[in-house]
């Protein structure tokens, strides 16, 4: 069965970093709950809620090319290593000031930004890590079991774990979190892989610029990229308050909070079941467009909606979309991209996720702030049906991605 799973060609080194990925992922979903409920422990304030989603989602924009530039430079392995275990030593200081009752929601703000600064250097460089060790043909399938262990772990799982851990005590999810990353680092350190060609050093700008201008050349990356930007600016406005939503609207406590999250990755998993049906069905700008379509009306049916069942089912097909897109999206890239080439295009596409998912914080913090908590997710709505119509003849150049 387990090979069936995972299938021997994949190699011992995938293992390995597919092992690493699912146990710090499992801490990352402890965190997706217990980051907003641990800010919302110390504020009220609409604004500074926002602003936790605002600090996760703008050191990538600020520091996601640096990172490209970094990981087609030096040992990949090394950078996830160091940059992991940077994230446990700002949780073990984050518990010490919990432990001592010394935590400000301003100091709660600054660990999350540096938490997610050291992420963004992890996560880009782990993504080169698996078009290094796993063959060209198979990069669908490696993708789909990172996927699966995202879905599952970090999605399903750990959203409610940490919601659960909030609940018996507020350092709890952060401890199980320092410790899972700890086991990361020891386990991404097994990996063995080959040196990527590595760029004429000295100019970080010229080589940014590089990845800039190969993503502009190519359609069905350019296209990928400046969907992602655009349509994360209305998700990023709706889900910023998304724990204010729960509560205020949805009349849910903390426990009900993470299962929002899970209902999603539960619809991630059946997406997973249906995906290779699916694309060998229909071609992937219609799957695009289908998707974009399901996210549009997700924003409306959570602005009109009171019901927490309701909710939950409106999560499980957005989890179902979110999975579909972001498989699609990951191989394209992978395939197309070139090996000494995969850290900063990367980086690009990062660039366009977060830039987009912090633009739509900023924007969904002030609409709640003076409108209310449905005001988010009716811009969003607007806000998507707008770029469809606009981007809707694009989306069939993703069909020629291997072009």
């Amino acid at each position: 069965m387990l090979t069936v799973f995972l299938p021997p060609r994949l190699g011992t080194s995938f293992r390995w970093l597919l092992a690493s990925s699912w146990v710090t992922n499992l801490g990352d979903g402890i965190a997706i709950a217990a980051g907003p409920l641990l800010v919302a422990s110390l504020t009220r304030d609409p604004f500074l809620i926002s602003l936790a989603a605002l600090l996760s989602w703008a050191p990538p924009l600020a520091f996601g090319l640096l990172a490209g530039v970094l990981s087609d430079r030096h040992d990949r392995r090394r950078i996830v290593m160091i940059a992991d275990g940077s994230r446990a030593v700002v949780l073990a200081a984050l518990i010490a000031a919990l432990a001592t009752g010394h935590l400000t929601a301003a100091g709660a703000l600054v660990a999350l930004g540096l938490l997610a600064t050291a992420e963004v250097f992890a996560d880009n460089t782990a993504s080169t890590l698996t078009p290094m060790m796993v063959p060209r043909d198979d990069l669908a399938l490696a993708n789909s079991r990172l996927q699966f262990g995202f879905l599952t772990l970090n999605q399903l799982a750990g959203p409610p774990l940490g919601a659960v851990l909030f609940a018996v005590g507020h350092a709890w999810p952060f401890a199980g979190q320092a410790v899972l990353v700890a086991a990361g680092v020891l386990l991404v350190s097994r990996i063995r892989v080959g040196a990527a060609e590595v760029p004429e050093r000295g100019n970080a700008v010229r080589e940014i610029r590089e990845g800039l201008a190969w993503t502009l050349r190519h359609p069905a990356v350019r296209t990928l990229v400046l969907t992602i930007l655009i349509f994360n600016v209305t998700f990023g406005a709706a889900w910023s308050v998304l724990v204010l939503y729960s509560s205020d609207r949805l009349g849910l406590g903390a426990i009900g909070f993470g299962l929002l999250t899970t209902a999603s990755a539960v619809g991630g998993i059946v997406g997973t079941s249906l995906y290779g049906w699916i694309t060998a069905r229909v071609s992937l700008g219609n799957v695009m467009r289908a998707g974009l379509i399901i996210e549009t009306l997700t924003h409306l049916a959570l602005a009109l909606t009171t019901s927490p069942a309701v909710a939950l089912g409106i999560f499980f097909v957005f989890g179902a979309h979110a999975f579909i897109w972001g498989t699609t999206s990951i191989t394209i890239r992978q395939r197309a991209v070139p090996a000494h080439l995969q850290g900063r295009v990367s980086a690009v596409n990062t660039l366009g996720v977060f830039g987009g998912l912090v633009v739509g914080s900023a924007i969904g913090g002030t609409l709640a702030t003076h409108f209310g908590v449905t005001a988010p997710f009716w811009f969003a709505f607007a806000g998507s049906a707008v770029f469809v119509v606009l981007l809707w003849p694009q989306l069939t150049r993703i069909a020629h991605s291997d072009a």
